[in-house]
């Protein structure tokens, strides 16, 4: 049996409270109706029987969530958060277990908590660097109430809350995941209305020239040195295939046949660079055709 303590004019006095009975004064008695709603079936009584303890204990709830403002959220959608985590507590709780509110509480607080890990980071960050960034805003705030000075060092930060240095660089960084800023916003110290997306680089054209040119190399190497010159003049030196023709003394006819067969053969070969470059990086292995 729990024994409960109060305070009052004579001295304290013990009440003895048994399973499904309040622990604080002030909460609402429903543990009549937490027995009737566990006794009935889905149905209009049942529902009505629900909305009746949301009602009784929906106050709790919202100073519940009282307790998270100021943290980026409005007050009023901590309170439907709150509100659903209400919900699930009375859809759970089975009244011999104990008092409802020593189960709803921590039920509501860890709804909102889950809601702000889930849906009010900017970016993804780790559970781990999510509870540093709690250290670390804990340990700040207190350091600050405390000392009455600036904001701390990174040092007093991991002597007061216990943490390595690195991890508090960590929290530190965390802080800064929670919102971001649009691209479209101005950079620091700028007088030109120098964006975020300014900075940013855009797509290099010239790395696939390189990829396609060291694909070719082998392809190259492998040719005559006759068709080795002829694509030279033709693409390093932008000569006419008659006047490659004249130089080599042959027909312009087959100076074309030989460009259309010395580029087929170093196709074939970069292709087949590239694919077996392709399954070496996916692990697998070759067989062959």
């Amino acid at each position: 049996m729990l024994v409960e303590t109060s305070a009052n004019g004579s001295g304290t006095s013990a009440r003895p409270h048994g399973p499904g009975q309040r622990v604080h004064d002030d909460a609402p008695d429903t543990v009549a109706a937490f027995v009737r709603l566990a006794e009935l079936e889905d149905g209009p009584e049942r529902d009505a029987v629900r909305d009746e303890l949301v009602k009784a204990w929906l106050p709790m709830a919202h100073r519940i969530a009282g307790r998270f403002r100021n943290r980026g959220e409005s007050l009023e959608d901590l309170r439907q958060v709150a509100a659903l985590g209400l919900l699930k507590a009375i859809d759970r709780f089975e009244p011999e277990r104990g008092a409802f509110e020593s189960y709803a509480v921590p039920t509501i607080t860890g709804e909102i908590k889950r809601h702000f890990r889930d849906r009010m980071w900017a970016l993804r960050v780790p559970r781990r660097v999510q509870e540093l960034r709690n250290k670390v805003r804990v340990a700040r705030r207190e350091l600050i109430q405390t000392a009455g000075s600036g904001t701390p060092t990174v040092a007093e930060i991991a002597a007061h809350a216990n943490l390595t240095e690195e991890e508090v660089t960590a929290g530190m960084e965390a802080l800064d995941s929670f919102t971001t800023l649009s691209l479209d916003a101005e950079v620091a110290g700028s007088d030109d209305g120098y964006s975020l997306a300014d900075t940013l680089g855009a797509r290099d054209a010239s790395y696939d020239a390189v990829v396609d040119r060291e694909a070719a190399k082998e392809g190259l190497r492998q040719l005559p040195e006759r068709e080795r010159a002829i694509l030279y003049m033709r693409f390093f030196e932008d000569m006419t295939q008659s006047r490659i023709a004249d130089q080599l003394g042959i027909s312009q006819m087959h100076v074309s046949r030989l460009i259309s067969r010395s580029c087929a053969r170093v196709r074939d070969e970069a292709l087949g660079v590239q694919t077996a470059a392709g399954r070496r990086g996916g692990g697998g292995r070759s067989r062959p055709d």
